[in-house]
């Protein structure tokens, strides 16, 4: 499950990124927490060019009713035991709930990370997963225009794709994975002309060893918070990251630096990996 993420990217560099423009930009609210019934940006089918402004929660036009559904499963109700190597059919073009959407309307949802949790404990004991080398990244969405008989209003929402878990969600204890959409791919996700096969080949596992993530503190339970203290790491990421630097001693003292600064400088960076210090997602304009 993906039930909350981060978008905060500005949206002129979401736009440069993804090519799009929007009409609208005065929509686009920064936030460390989306989650249900919030508004978000995605990039749909039918104007791959624009960005708009989405609830997150997908209803179908046909519900009698508002539904808040987060998430969609690309096995529908098959692949009950969450197999990361599961290859049979993807059931979400049999459910009613998603059968029409997943076909003719699909979303790209710009996110800078997620949060999840454990199976059992889920947001009592979250972490942020994120890419190490590409932000803002696309989850692969559907999407629909629901109607409220009573104000007459139209919801357009969406719902995130799932699957099954990769190495990095299994390290965390979870049994699923978003679809993540990568660069190359983001445009078969939003033709058209893209059979149900090839649709089905996108919905699988992202390569976890372009991934990792971190612990947090449990406050983003709240559906109302929001802030950067949110995402603040309370621990070591799962996948040691390290930046290396090679250089000789002549060239560091050349440039003011001495050995013995060298050497603290490294044994401070090392201190705080070890506490977990650092390891809190930099967003840059």
């Amino acid at each position: 499950m993906c039930g909350r993420y981060v978008i905060v990217t500005k949206i002129k560099k979401i736009q440069k990124i993804f090519n799009v423009k929007t009409f609208n930009p005065e929509l686009f609210v920064p936030n460390y927490n989306v989650s249900h019934g919030n508004m978000a940006p995605v990039i749909t089918q039918d104007r791959p060019n624009e960005l708009h402004f989405f609830q997150f929660g997908f209803t179908p036009h046909w519900g009698k009713k508002q539904f808040y559904q987060v998430n969609a499963r690309s096995e529908g109700d098959r692949n009950k035991e969450d197999d990361p190597h599961y290859s049979g059919r993807r059931a979400i073009f049999d459910k009613p709930m998603f059968r029409k959407s997943i076909r003719s309307k699909r979303c790209l949802v710009p996110a800078d990370c997620f949060i999840e949790g454990p199976k059992k404990e889920k947001l009592k004991k979250p972490y942020v997963v994120y890419l190490k080398e590409e932000r803002p990244f696309t989850f692969a969405g559907i999407y629909d225009a629901w109607i409220n008989q009573d104000s007459g209003e139209v919801v357009n929402s969406f719902a995130i794709i799932t699957t099954g878990p990769n190495k990095l969600m299994n390290e965390i204890g979870h049994h699923r994975s978003p679809v993540i959409i990568p660069e190359e791919a983001r445009g078969d996700w939003l033709s058209s002309d893209s059979s149900d096969a090839a649709i089905s080949e996108l919905m699988t596992p992202f390569d976890a060893a372009r991934m990792n993530a971190y612990p947090i503190r449990d406050q983003i339970r709240n559906p109302h918070a929001d802030g950067p203290e949110l995402i603040e790491p309370i621990g070591q990421r799962i996948y040691t990251e390290y930046d290396l630097e090679v250089t000789k001693s002549v060239e560091v003292q050349g440039m003011g630096r001495t050995a013995d600064k060298t050497r603290k400088q490294k044994e401070e960076e090392e201190r705080k990996n070890s506490r977990g210090d650092g390891g809190q997602l930099t967003f840059f304009d």
